[in-house]
């Protein structure tokens, strides 16, 4: 059962026509994706093994290593020897956008501000072919331990892994790109027939995300390098953990908004955004909800 503040919520931000469209987003099963881990293998020998298995796919406007599952579920995904040997990674579509986004390059410093499980991290490792010096930082032990895991059977071997609440990272430290995948209230994952989800989703969540948030964004500031750029992301719609924190980011006048734009873009399912440049998607049977700006330091 949604919560009824939150029906208000959507509302009064999207419209009416707009929230039964969300809420049906919510109430669909979403479909099992997963991209090609390009550190270990390549798209043609996954299409092979998915073919041999008589699995079928479609695939991913925006990301040519992305895939669609079409006819079985995840277990069934499992017992393939390409995703016991860390060859594919198992990921939503919507989570895969911010290292895209993020463009990270080779040979240099690279921050993934709140890591675990390592799904943005590993695929930043792939995407600058280990050629970068990532820094992945987790404050919990027990997800610190799931993301070395992850890293070293998807082969990113350029990551160190810091274990420390990312809000205290040290001044001292400079980055030329950041990715702050910021916990939030996971207001655009919401699994409608969870029978906790009154009492779990609540206003105070969404407080402590919004503080959390604005505190972890102004750390990024800190230690990101001038003229470089930083991708904000939440798996949120809400514009209190979205638009606004981003404006009141803005008028501090260190940042600039990157209009974000890449092949495909026009495909996504989108959410109106009070900032023009930024992102927001629609969950649907293929996306889960998710918003993402890219900010560059003046």
């Amino acid at each position: 059962m949604i919560p009824k503040f939150l029906i208000e919520k959507l509302e009064g931000q999207y419209g009416e026509e707009l929230t039964r469209k969300i809420i049906e987003g919510y109430s669909v099963e979403r479909k099992v994706t997963f991209r090609v881990n390009t550190l270990k293998s390549n798209r043609n020998n996954v299409e092979k093994v998915l073919n041999e298995n008589g699995i079928e796919y479609k695939k991913v406007p925006f990301y040519e290593n992305a895939f669609i599952i079409e006819n079985v579920r995840e277990n069934e995904i499992h017992n393939l020897d390409i995703y016991k040997n860390g060859e594919i990674y198992m990921q939503s579509l919507s989570s895969m956008l911010p290292p895209i986004i993020l463009e990270p390059k080779e040979d240099t410093d690279i921050l993934d501000m709140t890591a675990a499980p390592g799904g943005k991290t590993t695929e930043i490792a792939a995407l600058v072919e280990n050629k970068a010096r990532i820094t992945a930082v987790e404050m919990n032990k027990i997800r610190a331990e799931k993301l070395k895991y992850n890293l070293e059977k998807q082969g990113a071997t350029c990551v160190y892994v810091m274990e420390q609440d990312a809000r205290r990272i040290d001044d001292f430290f400079s980055f030329d790109e950041i990715l702050l995948d910021a916990p939030c209230s996971g207001s655009g994952t919401i699994n409608i027939n969870d029978s906790k989800l009154e009492k779990t989703f609540t206003k105070e969540l969404i407080r402590k995300s919004v503080k959390s948030q604005t505190l972890l964004l102004r750390k990024a500031i800190n230690i990101l390098k001038k003229g470089s750029q930083l991708v904000y992301s939440t798996c949120s719609i809400l514009k209190e953990e979205n638009e606004e924190i981003i404006e009141n980011i803005l008028k501090t006048n260190k940042l600039e908004i990157v209009n974000i734009d890449f092949k495909g873009i026009e495909e996504l399912p989108k959410l109106p955004t009070k900032i023009e440049g930024t992102l927001c998607v629609m969950p649907n049977e293929e996306y889960e909800g998710f918003f993402v700006a890219k900010l560059k330091k003046k």
